[in-house]
């Protein structure tokens, strides 16, 4: 008798050695495993359509349109912690649980957040530079800041935002965090402090970082009006997804100094789409990396691996978003 199938779909630039060794050591004798690399929006195969758990790699998208022809799709399984690139109601009317490995790379997010943070607030970038122009003039030092003086905000308290708040924490900041979802007695078991409203929490803070997940009521949430509510001399920081913070008037308030600097791994459209982007000044942009880590991918990995053994084995599936 034939063993389920479990499919692992990934971007065609990706390149593992063996590509599904982490998930056969957990799926060996319960599914064959098999890997398909595709380009975006390229159509899914027959193999992939007849899969009974799909592997999704960062945005390979199932829409509406795809999740119609899965013929015995149990789980779809995204392997990271976004999932905005699935149609998750259309996956929940068919029947199909979506899950996403929420708790992986957390730390390696939060140290990279931190890591973009420190590098702003001691403008380690602009020094560097000068460094290796053989120069030592130290322009920027009026913009080097003592962190124990400053107000680190938090968009968004999860796992990721919990982690970085503590590393901020730990560095002298005055933490706030903005996250309408959580008890009233966060700020009390963590020790920071709680701001009622996103603009307040814009108005006060000198670095802000967005720590919250894309959907419907996140999308495009830090605009030209959220943006004109910060300092002149604060700085902004996303690590979570691109969308949530509008490029144009972020980049806009850059160029016209009306912000002191950003420090982004992930960009609305990204990559960055032209020179001038990538000119504009006082900008750290990282390549959508803060997850990665070898240890990370192989939690990951294993992770959402385990949850397909699960949903083959007629077992109840974890970090089910739908």
């Amino acid at each position: 008798m034939a063993q389920p199938l479990v499919v692992i779909l990934c971007p065609k630039e990706f390149t593992f050695s063996d590509p599904a060794a982490v998930e056969r050591g957990v799926l060996d004798g319960t599914a064959e495993v098999r890997t398909i690399a595709l380009d975006f929006h390229e159509p899914l195969p027959a193999a992939a359509l007849a899969a009974d758990v799909l592997l999704l790699w960062h945005n390979i998208p199932i829409d509406a349109a795809v999740v119609a022809q899965l013929k015995n799709c149990r789980a779809l399984i995204r392997n990271g912690v976004g999932y905005d690139s699935v149609d998750t109601a259309a996956a929940a009317a068919r029947g199909i649980p979506v899950c996403n490995v929420p708790d992986y790379g957390t730390e390696e997010v939060a140290d990279h957040a931190i890591a973009l943070t420190l590098a702003l607030c001691r403008q380690l970038f602009p020094l560097d530079a000068e460094a290796k122009r053989l120069g030592w003039k130290i322009n920027v030092a009026a913009k080097m800041r003592r962190l124990r003086t400053l107000t680190f905000g938090l968009i968004g308290l999860g796992a990721i935002g919990t982690a970085t708040a503590l590393r901020a924490k730990a560095l002298g900041f005055r933490v706030v965090f903005f996250d309408p979802y959580l008890p009233r007695g966060t700020r009390k078991a963590l020790g920071i402090e709680r701001a009622e409203s996103l603009d307040e929490l814009l108005r006060s803070s000198d670095v802000v970082s967005v720590h919250c997940p894309l959907t419907k009521e996140t999308h495009g949430m830090i605009g030209a009006r959220e943006i004109a509510l910060l300092k002149p001399a604060s700085y902004l920081v996303n690590t979570a997804r691109g969308d949530i913070v509008q490029k144009a008037p972020l980049f806009a308030a850059l160029r016209a100094g009306r912000l002191a600097g950003a420090g982004l791994d992930v960009v609305e459209h990204e990559p960055l789409q032209t020179a001038e982007e990538a000119a504009t000044p006082n900008l750290i942009v990282t390549c959508h990396a803060a997850f990665c880590s070898p240890e990370g991918m192989i939690e990951m990995r294993t992770s959402s691996a385990k949850i397909a053994r699960a949903a083959v084995r007629g077992e109840p599936v974890w970090n089910k978003v739908n």
